[in-house]
């Protein structure tokens, strides 16, 4: 099985893909941006083969790349795992008749639109949304369903670039923010209260064959715009609760609605008021090293389940579901640069057998800024068996320990 592999020098994690490739015989060649140099010498000794391009977003540069593999052996599979490269991915997949998902699904998957438009027509509940690229027709949106809305790219990922204005002054800044004023095209849709979570699978032909569900404390776009906020992602290990059933259900609409085949999926919801709605769904796996929370928690390596499933159409081994798996966004109090994080300690102490992954900066670094993400500066990765238990340990990290900044 000869797999290309489409960028795996950045993010940090897509040494983790190129290791579970490898790790089941696959052989693998790097399609990259960056130099071979950039890779450690594990996942360069992974590597049967290395291309440098361009950008793996520049489609002839990438397609370029991919008939020279040709050239010189048959390619079973042209994988990605990051949201902004699975559109060019796929329409090379296409032209060089390489199995995987469409064109079709990959640009759904992206466009916010127009994924919502196929979603409503399959009887998925979703928030009332449309495409704009004027003022007057964000106000035209407004007039019909309301204030507060939603504004963010047709193709944003996750909370990027993503706004919210609750009446009409807002509504002005934020098209300048986002560049709606100036014409931009962006997707507008209504606000829906409620809790956020996720729902996660690898699937095989179309079929769900690995599940995982997550909660946001608090909801996105408020983590993304609160310094004072550690907030948290947290996977349970209840997936298979009757409460979860209609996620569980909604998510395989999506699936088959969109015509995703086999691939890894990303699906956003809301629980509130009006119920159940459907967010936005990438055909990718999660952001902020979520997969290694999944792994923690179900005694099993997902990148290999993903290998198996990509190359062979088949998983090896179930989930434990033995323990809920969460991480805490630890913000520095300030900008500047690191000086030190109290409370460490005492936490490592306390919940050493629990903490499965952390990460805190050296003294010296450089803080970003909230809106950079949940790992951006320190974090922690903790189990623990019980759902509720292990909320409140995340609540007394986030408590206990305080990032310092000077100037």
């Amino acid at each position: 099985m000869n797999v290309l592999f489409v960028e795996p020098s950045f993010p940090a994690n897509q040494r983790q893909f190129v290791r579970a490739l490898a790790g089941i015989g696959a052989n693998v060649y790097g399609i990259s941006e960056k130099p071979a140099d950039w890779l450690d010498g594990e996942t360069r000794a992974c590597l049967k083969g290395f291309q440098q391009i361009e950008s793996v977003t520049n489609e002839p540069a990438l397609e370029w790349a991919v008939r020279k593999a040709q050239d010189h052996f048959w390619v079973d599979r042209l994988e990605c795992t990051v949201e902004a490269h699975t559109l060019p991915v796929a329409h090379v997949r296409e032209r060089c008749t390489i199995p995987g998902i469409s064109s079709r699904t990959a640009y759904l998957c992206r466009d916010k639109v127009a994924m919502k438009e196929v979603l409503r027509s399959a009887g998925v509940p979703t928030a009332a949304s449309d495409g704009v690229d004027t003022l007057e027709g964000a106000r035209d949106f407004v007039r019909k369903h309301g204030f507060p809305v939603i504004l963010k790219p047709r193709d944003a990922a996750g909370a990027a670039g993503t706004y919210r204005a609750n009446d009409e002054n807002e509504l002005e800044k934020v098209a300048r923010d986002c560049g709606l004023a100036d014409g931009a095209p962006v997707a507008i849709e209504e606000f829906v209260e409620g809790h956020e979570g996720f729902y996660d699978t690898v699937t095989i032909k179309g079929q769900v064959a690995h599940e995982f569900i997550s909660h946001y404390y608090p909801n996105v776009l408020e983590a993304m715009r609160t310094r004072w906020i550690s907030p948290q992602i947290v996977s349970t290990n209840e997936v298979g609760h009757p409460r979860y059933n209609e996620v569980r259900e909604m998510g395989r609409r999506v699936i088959e609605a969109l015509g995703i085949t086999t691939a890894a999926t990303h699906m956003e919801w809301f629980f509130g008021p009006k119920g159940l709605k459907f967010s936005e769904i990438g055909c990718r796996p999660p952001g902020v090293g979520q997969w290694d929370s999944y792994c923690a928690g179900n005694d099993f390596d997902l990148y290999r389940e993903w290998a198996l499933a990509v190359c062979n159409y088949a998983t090896g081994i179930q989930p434990s579901r033995r323990y809920s798996c969460g991480i805490v966004a630890l913000r520095p109090e300030g900008d500047g640069r690191i000086s030190h994080h109290d409370g460490a300690e005492d936490i490592f102490a306390k919940y050493a057998d629990n903490i499965v992954g952390h990460h805190f900066p050296e003294p010296g670094t450089p803080t970003q800024g909230v809106e950079a993400g949940y790992m951006a500066n320190a974090w922690m990765r903790v189990r623990h068996e019980s759902f509720d238990r292990l909320r409140g340990i995340l609540d007394e990290i986030g408590e206990t320990i305080q990032t310092r900044v000077t100037n």
